[in-house]
């Protein structure tokens, strides 16, 4: 075990807590399993259905201009369909994180794809437009609950040497893959099915691989840290010992005893609340990082939703702009790799703040030199760049502020903002860029960046940290946590 865990045992009076001695045991016991086949399968199903996930998330973005021509739809019904989206992705989000404190986090992936699913089919058969309105409010639901939970997951199966990179990874497959191969998708479609209905085939396509998804995410367990926060010891150590073996299914011989203390399983269940986040000091944090989080959606979200639309607008057709969207997303994978390959080696806060100071400069240079179509695409893809890093560690940063009892919540609620923030700004956004043109839209996009820069310099720094397993973290300042933790 590293100084730094080994340290704690006496950097304060109140270390030896049983909650401080559960963080250490499972810190260790991570550490000393390393990585295994079986944390290598749990990570591809989970990825497997953010991946179809960010597909969905798109979907507005790419049958937009189709549904334009063949509905008589205009920018603001268009731009409803994202909000009713984003309105319900944040209330599926909420839903999920105070499900998932108490009843535990793998239930919720299946529940939450079948909502998805569901949500897509209803998309592909709607008569009109109330009904195709209803649909996305759906899928929202139900692609809110599965990112955060899988966010939350991901940070919890992995000790802190690798939990940055495996959290990171959600978004090189969201927002770096799903993003950018989005438009391929949709030309994929358009190229294979003609007439006013193929953007149905969107939605209808985007309804299979929830099914296979569903299978694979049988064989994802509980995290341990979950099963050891509620006083379940023998499941935690069963969890452990199959990523030890590398043996998600099948019989367990003689699980090994990774962990030996942890608290009582009676008072385990009546410990931590979904307030503890909006209390003390786990209040400062959530609020800094909803200012944070807001700032990064709302710049993603409205060059995801309008950059296909605006460039029709001038004069581009829709496949023409679905490539030239394609390639400027292809910053969003960059981003997110480059954001997963950091996470490892520098501080949160400092990712953050280079990433915002890019982006800011990404927006003004869309809005005051992008002259003509090369530089157009040039800005959006640095653009992109920066807001996937931006967003991604946000993600990981998330959870790491939270102990296990009200993790779940606390990261939900930071997510949930986000989503209602890109739900919501895109009609502020269209609004400007009508009124204002590329160039008014896109500095009000950098004056975002700068926002975020000074949100993010306030809450403690997590890198190399393990994760609180501390029910009482609403307790306490932050300053105090850093002399605790040697930071």
């Amino acid at each position: 075990m590293d100084k730094e865990l080994a340290g704690e045992a006496t950097a304060s009076p109140g270390i030896g807590s049983p909650a401080k001695t559960l963080a250490k045991q499972i810190e260790g016991a991570y550490q000393r399993i390393g990585v295994t086949g079986a944390h290598r399968q749990i990570v591809f199903m989970i990825l497997l259905g953010v991946f179809f996930d960010a597909l969905e998330q798109n979907a507005v973005g790419i049958t937009g201009p189709v549904l334009r021509e063949a509905w008589g739809l205009g920018g603001t019904e268009i731009g409803f369909l994202n909000t009713m989206t984003f309105t319900a992705t944040a209330l599926g989000r909420l839903a999920t994180g105070l499900i998932v404190d108490k009843y535990g986090r793998r239930q919720m992936l299946i529940i939450n794809l079948i909502i998805f699913a569901g949500g897509s089919l209803l998309c592909a058969v709607a008569p009109n437009y109330p009904i195709l309105a209803a649909g996305r409010f759906i899928v929202g639901f139900g692609l809110g609950g599965e990112i955060a939970v899988a966010v939350i997951m991901m940070a919890e199966f992995f000790a802190a040497k690798h939990r940055g990179t495996a959290v990171g990874l959600i978004n090189v497959t969201a927002a770096g893959l799903g993003n950018m191969l989005a438009p391929a998708f949709g030309i994929l479609v358009f190229t294979l099915f003609d007439g006013p209905d193929k953007w149905r085939w969107v939605f209808g396509l985007l309804f299979i691989p929830a099914l296979l998804v569903m299978f694979f995410r049988r064989f994802v367990p509980e995290t341990p840290r979950f099963l050891a926060s509620k006083g379940r010891i023998d499941e935690a150590n069963l969890v452990i010992t199959r990523l030890a073996r590398g043996k998600l299914s099948g019989p367990i011989s003689d699980p090994e005893q990774f962990i030996t203390a942890g608290p009582d399983p009676e008072a385990a269940k009546s410990s931590g609340h979904w307030k503890d986040a909006l209390r003390g000091k786990l209040l400062k944090r959530t609020v800094l990082l909803c200012i944070a989080v807001c700032m990064s959606y709302a710049a993603q979200i409205s060059m995801l939703t309008l950059m296909p639309t605006i460039l029709v607008s001038q004069g581009y057709a829709v496949n023409t702009s679905l490539w030239f969207t394609l390639i400027m997303q292809s910053g969003s994978l960059l981003g997110a790799g480059t954001a997963a390959y950091l996470a490892s080696r520098l501080p949160r806060k400092k990712v953050l703040t280079a990433a915002a100071v890019l982006g800011c400069a990404a927006g003004l240079s869309m809005a005051f030199l992008a002259t003509d179509i090369v530089l157009v695409v040039i800005f959006g893809v640095l653009f992109n760049f920066a807001v996937i890093i931006l967003n991604t560690t946000i993600w990981l940063f998330a959870p790491e502020l939270y102990p296990t009892s009200t993790r779940g919540f606390g990261t939900s609620i930071i997510l949930a903002a986000g989503s209602l923030s890109g739900g919501l700004f895109p009609l502020i956004s269209g609004a400007v860029f009508d009124v204002a043109g590329l160039g008014g839209m896109f500095t009000t996009l950098a004056v975002l960046f700068c926002i975020l820069a000074v949100a993010v310099q306030f809450p403690p720094e997590t890198f190399g940290k393990p994760l609180e397993e501390d029910a009482d973290g609403g307790s306490g300042s932050d300053d105090e946590e850093a002399a605790i933790y040697g930071h």
